[in-house]
C-alpha cells in the first residue's frame, strides 16, 4: 500500500502538536505500509519530499504561499494510492491530489479554522481561505479522523453536510521510551532555574488558542516559593507576541523565580523539564485532544488544564490531574488549582504516577498506527 502523508511540520521543524504526531505516526507507519511523506523545508531525504512556498509569492499573504505548497505536493504524489493530509496546511494538497489522480483522501482534524476565529489576527483575509480549503477537503474526503471523541462532535456541528460514518475516532498518541521521568538536574541549572524550588511549567505556542496571557495572569498571586518557567514560542502575531512580552515583564516584576524559554529545546531537555515540575499547566481555551498533557503525564507529573475539547479524554480528574473550566472566572480557578497541587505534594506525586500508568496503558503509537493503517485497507476496499 502506497500511502502519501502530507504535511507543514516535520522533523526537525516541529512545533507544534500536530507535528508531533505526524513525527510519531510516520514512524509506526513505516513498517505497516509503503510511506512518502510530503512536508514544508529544503531538500529530499529517504522517504521524505520537502516543499517550499514559490518565490513569486514572496512577501505574499501566507494562505496563499501554502496553496503553493498544496500544488507543489500534490504535483509530486503521483503514484501514491492513498494520501493523508493534516491541518488546513496541507489539505487541499489532499484535495487537489484525489481529483487529479482518482485516489482516496484521508484528513485527520487536529483543529478546525471555524473554532480559531482569531486566525484571523494572524492570516488578515488569508483565513477565509484556509476555511475554505479546509471545509473543501474535509467534506469531499473519503475519511476524516478525529483526534478524540470531542473533536469528532466539533467536526459534524461544524461541517453538517459531512456523513458521520466517514468520521472516525482515533486518539492522539505518546511514546512512553522517549518521554519517560528523568530525574536529572542539568537542564534546569543551565537555565537558571533552581532545582531546590518546585516549579509550575508551561510549554506551548504563544497564541490564543494556548491561553497564555490567562496563564501570565492567573500565577501572579499563585505560593510565592514557586517558580514560573514558560518554555513559549512561535508566536502567531506581533501583537501576541507585544502581549506576552507586557505580560511577562509584569509578572518577573512581581514575583522572583519567572523564566522565559523562547528557544526550541532539544527533546532530553523538555523531558527532563517536564520531570522536574511540580505541576504542569496547559491553560488552553481550545485544544482537540492536547497531546502536551500527554507528554507530562508521561513524565510523572500531574496536570493542571482546561476543561476544553479532548484534554477531559486525556486528563483523568482527580487521578491524574485536575481540570478548569473556561468561564469568568478561569485565572482564578487556574490559580486555586495550581495552589492546590504545590500545597499537596504527596497527592501531586500520586497523580504523577498515575498519569504514567494511564499515559502508557492507553496511547501508544504503535496502537494508533495500527488503526490508521487499518482504516487505509478499508478505504482502498470500498474504492
Amino acid at each position: 500500500m502506497r500511502v502519501g502523508l502530507l504535511t507543514r511540520e516535520y522533523p526537525p521543524d516541529v512545533y507544534g502538536g500536530a507535528g508531533v504526531h505526524v513525527e510519531f505516526l510516520a514512524r509506526e507507519l513505516t513498517d505497516l505500509v509503503d510511506l512518502e511523506v510530503h512536508c514544508w523545508g529544503e531538500g529530499r531525504g529517504v522517504g521524505v519530499v520537502r516543499h517550499r512556498p514559490w518565490s513569486a509569492l514572496d512577501g505574499s499573504n501566507d494562505a496563499l504561499r501554502t496553496f503553493s505548497v498544496d500544488l507543489a505536493m500534490a504535483a509530486a504524489l503521483e503514484g501514491r494510492e492513498i494520501v493523508h493530509s493534516h491541518t488546513w496546511y496541507a489539505n487541499l494538497a489532499g484535495h487537489v491530489a484525489k481529483l487529479l489522480y482518482g485516489v482516496p483522501h484521508v484528513v485527520t482534524a487536529h483543529s478546525l479554522e471555524p473554532l480559531r476565529p482569531w486566525k484571523a489576527e494572524q492570516l488578515g483575509g488569508g483565513y477565509a481561505l484556509s476555511g475554505w480549503a479546509e471545509r473543501t477537503a474535509i467534506e469531499a474526503a473519503d475519511a476524516v479522523i478525529a483526534v478524540s471523541g470531542a473533536m469528532r462532535e466539533d467536526v459534524l456541528t461544524c461541517y453538517p453536510a459531512l456523513d458521520p460514518a466517514r468520521v472516525h475516532v482515533v486518539h492522539n498518541g505518546i511514546d512512553t521510551r522517549l518521554y519517560r521521568p528523568d530525574h536529572g538536574t542539568d537542564a534546569l541549572t543551565r537555565h537558571g532555574i533552581d532545582p531546590d524550588r518546585p516549579y509550575v511549567l508551561f510549554v506551548g505556542r504563544i497564541t490564543r488558542q494556548k491561553g497564555v496571557p490567562h496563564l501570565l495572569r492567573a500565577v501572579r498571586g499563585i505560593d510565592p516559593g514557586a517558580q514560573v518557567v514558560l518554555c513559549a514560542g512561535a508566536p502567531d502575531t506581533p501583537e501576541i507576541e507585544r502581549e506576552f512580552r507586557e505580560l511577562f515583564e509584569e509578572l518577573r516584576r512581581t514575583r522572583a523565580g519567572v523564566f522565559w524559554i523562547p528557544q526550541m529545546l532539544p527533546r532530553p531537555e523538555v523531558v527532563q523539564l517536564l520531570t522536574r515540575a511540580a505541576v504542569f499547566v496547559c491553560p488552553s481555551v481550545y485544544e482537540p485532544l492536547g497531546i502536551v498533557n500527554l507528554e507530562a503525564m508521561a513524565c510523572g507529573t500531574p496536570v493542571v488544564a482546561s476543561r476544553v475539547g479532548g484534554i477531559p479524554e486525556v486528563v483523568d480528574e482527580g487521578r491524574t490531574g485536575l481540570l478548569v473550566d473556561v468561564d469568568d472566572d478561569f485565572g482564578s480557578g487556574l490559580a486555586r488549582a495550581l495552589d492546590a497541587l504545590l500545597g499537596d505534594p504527596d497527592t501531586a506525586r500520586r497523580m504523577g504516577e498515575a498519569g504514567r500508568v494511564r499515559a502508557v496503558g492507553e496511547f501508544g503509537w504503535g496502537a494508533v498506527a495500527r488503526r490508521t493503517a487499518g482504516l487505509y485497507e478499508e478505504i482502498l476496499k470500498q474504492a
